[in-house]
């Protein structure tokens, strides 16, 4: 049985970028397979993954997101302890996949955790976040939201109230590092492949969220590039406006009492205040960049 595996998809990515992503896993002494599922439309990245604890999947298409980590996921559900669904654009100390597993093994409950996520320079990337509603979505995507009404609605959807400062059960937690136990997903499924690109990681969060804790864990710390690439390229916006309607067709659109429940719930882990403007979305001396 292996404690830890992960996997990676790749889609025409800088495969240095990859490579510092691949690195991260497999520095950790608890680290098992890394799988690198290839959804490009050529093989050339199999040259640079040819190494022990490496197994490199080609696709030979382009799978979706989901669809290419179940790929992975499937074989090591039952061969595996915990496994890391990774981003190509993340990277970390070893320590890290060290202090999770500690983290899951006191914490029994849980089926899923991740770390703080920091940009490169250090600042925070608020990847907490409720439920959402298709008002959350639609301000986030289309709706300018620097200041007033909609500032609030999408402060508030990112939990900033949290200040992110302590251990939270989080009812969506991203998909650019996710900290699985296996044998939660052996009860609430994989992901749902319906979802080509976006919303696969708030609906997996949400299932794991009915039956187990979904904690966030900030004394890990990982740094993810984060391209924000929907709202550059219009196929990835088309891509991610499908799925969208793909999730509230699946859960619920404006009448969704389970949203309602979970997301009071995680708000009622902390008291409430006028104003969300505790949280600096700054670099602090405790959160300097590890040496690229």
């Amino acid at each position: 049985m292996e404690k830890i595996t992960a996997s990676l998809v790749i889609y025409n990515n800088d495969i240095i970028t990859v490579q510092k992503a691949a690195q991260s896993f497999l520095s950790c002494s608890l680290s098992g397979t890394l799988y690198i599922v290839d959804n490009s439309v050529t093989d050339r990245a199999r040259e640079f993954f040819d190494f022990p604890n490496v197994v490199y999947l080609f696709s030979g298409s382009n799978l979706g997101y989901g669809k290419a980590h179940n790929l992975a996921l499937s074989k090591v559900l039952k061969t595996s302890q915990y496994h890391l669904v990774l981003n190509p654009d993340v990277y970390f100390k070893p320590q890290v996949l060290e202090d999770l597993f500690s983290f899951m093994e006191q914490h029994p409950s849980a089926g899923l955790a991740m770390p703080k996520v920091l940009y490169p320079n250090g600042a925070l990337q608020p990847l907490c976040k409720l439920l959402p509603t298709p008002l959350n979505l639609a301000t986030r995507r289309f709706l300018p939201f620097n200041n007033g009404f909609f500032r609030r609605i999408n402060e508030n959807y990112e939990m900033k109230f949290s200040e992110y400062s302590k251990v939270m059960n989080v009812p969506f937690l991203s998909g650019c590092f996710m900290f699985l136990r296996t044998a939660a997903l052996q009860e609430t499924g994989l992901f749902d492949e319906r979802f080509f690109l976006y919303a696969e990681d708030t609906d997996l969060s949400r299932r794991i969220h009915k039956h187990y804790k979904t904690l966030f864990f900030p004394s890990a710390q990982i740094y993810h590039i984060h391209a924000r690439g929907s709202y550059k390229d219009l196929m990835l916006t088309w891509y991610n406006l499908r799925s969208a309607i793909q999730y509230f067709n699946k859960w619920g659109w404006f009448i969704d009492k389970d949203r309602s429940a979970v997301n009071r719930n995680a708000r009622e882990q902390f008291p409430m205040t006028e104003t969300y403007e505790s949280v600096i979305l700054q670099p602090s001396l405790s959160q300097q960049p590890v040496n690229e």
